[in-house]
């Protein structure tokens, strides 16, 4: 291994042996540039001698194409020949701008074309929590405490941290390995790195749950495979990642384009809009009772988020519709409204497996009342006509939180002292 000072002498020889190197290889340009059909001199037998291989090897393979093609006017030529910066030299104006299949420099982020993504990325920026800020200390007690919780109350602790704990994960793969590459616009893309970052966030806050109740986390992390409810709600999003997580995967035809646009009616009015719905109203209600008011609080917070994402994706949804129209014909209208159906039905099942009982003021039937109701926002919100009309709210304490409505400032009990980067030790 080389130390420091062994590393400093070894960058000092190089760079003599470089510079000899590059004064001969000037010598040789001038030569062929007098001469072109000049025989080419090779390097000096000096300078050989002490050059590593790998850096003699170089030199070597530079003399042969400077003395087979013109030398190199100048650097500027030469990175437009690789990053075609010819062909995208003109500035990318809003009308260029696209949600899918855009040809546009996806690096240039302004001029906005949606301003609604850049807002939610900003708000989302605000909202930003971490879950060791949660005291978990009364849920601690209240876990270990024999007579703390009923076992109809234990089980839908254990059934939401184990559902949402790969719920998130998968919403997060989704969006690395396929939406990033696909959704074609800079602001778009901005909000999308923050909703990976947040559920990253998500799937840490229920790992600190988990840990710090001392479950038995592989019996947690494994629900997806074990817990027949749980388990099909995690395959059938899967079965929709499966097309498009192929890196070799692309938009631009009718089919590709409905796969994608199916992907995201999936994972955002599905997975994220209905199937999150009864483990939250399960766990908040466990809240206002004053009864794991830790998680309830870790809950809120990711509640504040996903009500977010949500409504980015439906955003998303519409405008994809909007500029290609093509895509939503009466076949794919149909498919839109058998997956939110498909995932209600999903989502009632296991509403009766997690609620056999009544339990936290609520049970079964009043879910699934609820879930048709969301079921039919859903719907609505996508264009399509409501399924289950004269349906409810049977929690409208609920509404307060999923829409962002409430006066409640949830952050107010907060840590607010964060560290800046230049207030960091490195001791």
């Amino acid at each position: 291994m080389l130390s420091w000072d062994d590393y400093e002498n070894n960058t000092e020889d190089t760079a003599v042996v470089n510079d000899a190197a590059l004064q001969n290889l000037k010598a040789e340009e001038q030569a062929a540039s007098a001469s072109p059909t000049a025989p080419l001199t090779p390097p000096t037998a000096a300078a050989t001698a002490v050059e590593p291989a790998p850096v003699a090897a170089a030199v070597e393979a530079a003399a042969v194409t400077t003395a087979t093609a013109a030398p190199i006017a100048n650097t500027e030529s030469t990175l437009d020949e690789v990053f075609d910066v010819e062909e995208n030299r003109e500035r990318v104006t809003v009308d260029q701008k696209a949600m899918i299949n855009c040809r546009a420099d996806l690096n240039q982020l302004v001029p906005f074309k949606y301003d609604w993504a850049w807002q939610k990325y900003l708000d989302g920026c605000a909202n930003h929590w971490m879950p060791q800020e949660v005291n978990m200390t009364a849920d601690i007690a209240l876990w270990k405490s024999e007579d703390g919780l009923s076992d109809d109350e234990r089980t839908i602790v254990k059934r939401s941290l184990g559902f949402f704990s790969t719920a998130d994960s998968l919403v997060a793969n989704n969006l690395v390995l396929a939406i990033y590459r696909l959704i074609t616009n800079p602001e778009c893309r901005q909000y999308l790195l923050r909703q990976a970052f947040e559920e990253a966030i998500h799937t840490h806050a229920y790992q600190y749950c988990i840990e710090s109740l001392g479950m038995d986390e592989g019996e947690i992390f494994n629900m997806y495979h074990e817990i027949p409810t749980v388990a099909k709600k995690a395959s059938w999003a899967l079965k929709y990642t499966q097309e498009i997580n192929d890196p070799t995967f692309n938009t631009g035809t009718l089919e590709t384009d409905k796969a994608l646009l199916k992907n995201l009616i999936a994972y955002y009015c599905v997975l994220e809009g209905i199937f999150f719905y009864c483990g939250f109203t399960q766990i908040l209600s466990m809240g206002r009772r004053n009864k794991m008011t830790g998680t309830s609080e870790q809950f809120q917070y990711i509640l504040r988020d996903e009500s977010m994402h949500v409504n980015f994706g439906i955003d998303v949804i519409n405008q994809i519709k909007l500029e290609n129209p093509q895509l939503w014909q009466a076949d794919m209208q149909e498919w839109a409204r058998a997956m939110i159906l498909e995932g209600t039905e999903l989502e009632v099942s296991y509403a009766r497996d997690t609620m056999p009982r009544g339990v936290l003021g609520m049970n079964a039937n009043m879910m699934e009342e609820y879930l048709q109701f969301i079921a039919n926002r859903r719907l609505a919100q996508i264009g399509l006509a409501e399924q289950f009309p004269g349906t409810k709210n049977p929690f409208p304490w609920m509404s307060e939180i999923m829409d962002l409505k409430k006066e409640k400032n949830f952050f107010e009990t907060r840590v607010t002292d964060y560290q800046t980067g230049g207030a960091l030790s490195w001791d």
